[in-house]
């Protein structure tokens, strides 16, 4: 696993979804903490909403990104918990063709060495709909750290070797 310099490095479209019933753009601090490493990376900050805790509302917010051709992955935070209103993992059964299942056992792996066992509480997920990636990740500022500088700026990256997701984009539509 490594960045392969004398690869080009190809900026992606991202678009940002905040799920919360309580966080404004003034208190975001997850959502802050995944745009600047967004653009940090060399990639461009597409689109960037707060939806509540609602299955139909995320979805709908989802396949709006989705059915943008300028937006390559969706990256959320918020709503992949246990209680009632937890439901961004029911929102991307809506949306997805495709599971990508080593994206949530790997984020509570590393999520393992942060907050122990309470990582099982987490349903960090990830799914592939229509040609976009959706990577779905907790709230909390440590997981969001978690996520983006675990998995996703290695595998968002077109240097990453052996490989990675940007490269798989022109094929994810293939039948």
């Amino acid at each position: 696993m490594a960045i392969d310099e004398t690869r080009q490095f190809k900026p992606i479209n991202i678009a940002l979804l905040t799920v919360s019933d309580t966080r404004t753009a003034a208190d975001d601090t997850s959502g802050d903490i995944l745009a600047e490493r967004i653009k940090t990376a060399g990639h461009n900050l597409a689109a960037r909403a707060i939806e509540r805790d609602d299955a139909g509302i995320i979805a709908s917010k989802f396949n709006t990104w989705i059915d943008d051709p300028s937006i390559d992955a969706i990256v959320s935070t918020g709503g992949t918990g246990l209680t009632g209103r937890d439901v961004t993992p029911e929102a991307l059964d809506r949306v997805k063709e495709k599971d990508i299942p080593g994206f949530g056992e790997l984020f509570r792996w590393l999520s393992y060495n942060s907050i122990g066992t309470s990582t099982v509480q987490s349903r960090a997920h990830a799914v592939v709909s229509r040609g976009t990636y959706i990577f779905a990740l907790p709230g909390s500022k440590g997981a969001v750290k978690d996520g983006w500088d675990g998995i996703l700026a290695e595998q968002l990256d077109a240097r990453n070797r052996p490989c990675n997701f940007v490269e798989l984009m022109p094929r994810l539509l293939e039948k």
